[in-house]
Order: structure tokens, then C-alpha cells, then sequence
């Protein structure tokens, strides 16, 4: 292909490699460009779930993440004394997928690995420190502007891929919207060395406790654990840190050593505010945005980082095809149109039902819950479907290398 025909990747994070590298695949020329200096090794999303996992095995993946993380096939669902309410078991999903599992792995680690695959293709490059300032496009081209060490870069290509977050420049550039709302809660990201699994927990646990709610996962086999809760966001920031132990005190039943020392390291904090949004739109011209910088919800159940690699792929493969002339770009209107569809009538609704699940106070509503428990203990139809509703967040008609190969 020309050099004319590079696609311009904004956003080094596991999105953007995932798009670049599914274009590279095809033989797509591709430039991705990162405002920070590497990958970001900060907690965040680890969990992917099977149609996730199968996106990311077509792309032959699969055997150096799944040696890099930890699988799981229960979620468990706990109290706030700690009594099991109910699990979803994942193995129903055999014979419906090749992964009837999740597998956790920190997003870092995950973009580590689609870089080192990635730069093994020809026409690929990963610009650093190279922060985006502006987008330039016409009928036929579209320049990236951005501030690098050396000074102002301008990057030509056929087309521009805006994965670079929730704060995206690129969605800023275009001039797009971003509606929606903000929780109230603060989150509180940690990444822990302690044994969890002996106090009772799941590889995943969800602790629904409208005080001290928690989302409890299991990231290597050395016992790493990432275990994320929610604090008043009036609480001082500065303070974050020093109440770690105090959030602990929650949900570890061994905190303390026999001399009183503590019985748990703490790796990383990292707080952040979450939000329920989406951009007025996918596409303008030339310019297309996936993962955060289309959409981000809670990260309660999953689905923000699964989203955004099925938007990898969903668009990864249309682009491509676009690019070596086997589809017209109108196929590029479906991806905007349908990933936007997706998420405000799938992924949106079911992480904010799951947020609220957690904190929920209403006698009625928790009513309700216990009986949505009870049937998952009861009743393995039940099961299978709660088990499976990742697989409604996929857009497998788009997310098809044969739309490239035939």
C-alpha cells in the first residue's frame, strides 16, 4: 500500500494498539502516536470476558496473555458480613464459546503484549511523547498535528483513529460532545499482595454493601489482588492513601500478623472519578473514535475495557477493508452507528444497574436483588444468560477478518 493510505492511530493504550495491530494484520500501514512516554502502568481495567477473548485469539494473541494472567470461571456475589449470596458460573457457557471464562490481566500488561506483536509487522511505528493538538482533514486525507520533543509533527494518512481516552484529544479536535453523568462516589484502585482466597473470596468477588461495597480480583498467581471500593468524594484527596487500611478493615479477615504487623502490601492507589458517557458521534469524516474516547461507564462488571477492544475489532476489520478498497466507507457509518447503539442500550444500562446493585439502600430494590441472587443460585438457565450478556456488547458482523479476506 501507499504511504499515503497510513492510518494515524491516537492512543497507545491497549485500544489504540489493539486497532493498530488488527490493521497491521491486514497490511495497513499504520503510525500510532501517545502522549506519555510509554505504557501507563497505573491500576485499571483487567477483566475480559469470552467474546473478548475471542477477538483477541483471531488475532493470535490468546497463548502469551493467557500465560500472563489468571482465569476464572466464578464471580462470586458476598454480603457485607461476608456471606456468599450467589455466583455466576461461567461454565455454562461451554459449547457456546471456546473461552467459557474470563481471564484477568492488568490493561498495561495486555498493551504490552499487543506492542511487542505489533512491532514485529512491517509499516508500523509508535510515536512517544507526542501529544495531539489539532486534526486537519479533506475528501481524500486527514493530518494529525502534534507536539512532539523535537517540535510540532504533522502526520498525513487516509484516515485517524481517536483511542486516547476519556479525556481524548481527538474527540476535543473534532468538537464533539461528551454527555452524559458523573457518580458521586470516589473509586479507590489497589493493587495488594494478600491472600484473599483464604478468607473465603473468588478469584472475582463482588461485595454488595451500600456502606462498603468492593470489587475484589485476583490478578497473578503471586497473589496480587486488585481490590477496588468506593469512598464520598467530599472526603479530602489528600487523605486517600492514609484510609486505605480503614477500607481494608472491610473485607480482610487477617490484616494483622501475630507481632501487629500488617499482613498485607500495598503495591498501588489510584483514585478516580467514574462517569456514564457517550461522544455525539463515532465518525466524523475521516476521524473515528473507539474505546474511552467514544463511551466510558463504571467499571463495575467489566465492561468498559471489553467494550473498547470489541470496538478495536469492529472497527480494526472495516478500516482495513476500507483502506485495500473491499468495502465502501459506508460500512464505517455502521461502526459508528452500531458500537453507539451498543453502548447506550447494553453496556451503559447494565454497568450503572450493576453500580447500583452495590450501593443500593431501597428495601424494594433489594428485594429484588435477593431474588435475582436466589435464581442464580437456582436455577442454571438463569445462570448461563447472566453469564453470557458480555456476548451483547459484540458486533460480530463487523468484527470478521473475512470482510478484508473474503
Amino acid at each position: 500500500m501507499a504511504e499515503t493510505d497510513r492510518v494515524i492511530v491516537v492512543g497507545g493504550g491497549p485500544v489504540g494498539l489493539t486497532t493498530a495491530f488488527t490493521l497491521a494484520q491486514h497490511g495497513v500501514p499504520v503510525t500510532v502516536i501517545e502522549a506519555e512516554a510509554g505504557i501507563v502502568f497505573s491500576p485499571r481495567a483487567l477483566v475480559y470476558h469470552p467474546p473478548t477473548l475471542e477477538a483477541l485469539a483471531q488475532l493470535g494473541l490468546m497463548e502469551d496473555l493467557t500465560a500472563a494472567g489468571v482465569l476464572k470461571q466464578q464471580l462470586l456475589f458476598k454480603d457485607g458480613q461476608g456471606n456468599d449470596l450467589a455466583q455466576i458460573d461461567y461454565r455454562h457457557l461451554e459449547g457456546r464459546t471456546a473461552y467459557p471464562y474470563n481471564l484477568h490481566l492488568g490493561q498495561d500488561v495486555l498493551a504490552g503484549i499487543v506492542l511487542q506483536h505489533l512491532e514485529r509487522l512491517p509499516g508500523t511505528e509508535v510515536l512517544w511523547n507526542h501529544r495531539l493538538t489539532a486534526i486537519e482533514q479533506d475528501d481524500e486525507s486527514i493530518t494529525a498535528i502534534a507536539a512532539g520533543p523535537a517540535g510540532e509533527v504533522r502526520l498525513a494518512g487516509r484516515w485517524l483513529v481517536g483511542a486516547d481516552g476519556a479525556s481524548s484529544a481527538t474527540r476535543q479536535a473534532l468538537g464533539l460532545g461528551f454527555e452524559g453523568k458523573t457518580w458521586p462516589d470516589r473509586f479507590v484502585a489497589t493493587n495488594v499482595v494478600y491472600d484473599f482466597e483464604a478468607d473465603g473470596y473468588a478469584r472475582a468477588t463482588f461485595v454488595i454493601d451500600a456502606d462498603h461495597w468492593a470489587i475484589i480480583v485476583k490478578i497473578n498467581e503471586e497473589n496480587l489482588w486488585r481490590c477496588t471500593y468506593g469512598e464520598s468524594a467530599d472526603l479530602p484527596a489528600e487523605g486517600i492513601r492514609d484510609r486505605v487500611p480503614e477500607n481494608y478493615a472491610h473485607f480482610m479477615r487477617r490484616m494483622t500478623r501475630a507481632d501487629g504487623s500488617p499482613n498485607y502490601e500495598i503495591r498501588a492507589v489510584s483514585p478516580y472519578r467514574v462517569h456514564e458517557r457517550a461522544a455525539d458521534s463515532f465518525r466524523v469524516g475521516r476521524a473515528l473514535l473507539a474505546g474511552d474516547a467514544a463511551h466510558i461507564c463504571n467499571p463495575c462488571g467489566g465492561f468498559g475495557l471489553t467494550s473498547g477492544l470489541l470496538d478495536a475489532v469492529a472497527l480494526g476489520h472495516p478500516l482495513a477493508a476500507v483502506c485495500l478498497g473491499r468495502q465502501d466507507e459506508g460500512i464505517l457509518d455502521r461502526y459508528a452507528a452500531e458500537r453507539k447503539r451498543i453502548f447506550l442500550e447494553k453496556t451503559s444500562p447494565a454497568a450503572s444497574d450493576n453500580l447500583r446493585r452495590f450501593r443500593e439502600r431501597d428495601p424494594a430494590k433489594k428485594a429484588e436483588d435477593l431474588e435475582r441472587f436466589r435464581r442464580l443460585r437456582e436455577e442454571p438457565d438463569f445462570n448461563a444468560t447472566v453469564g453470557s450478556y458480555s456476548f451483547n456488547l459484540a458486533s460480530p458482523e463487523l468484527a470478521d477478518p473475512k470482510l478484508v479476506t473474503g
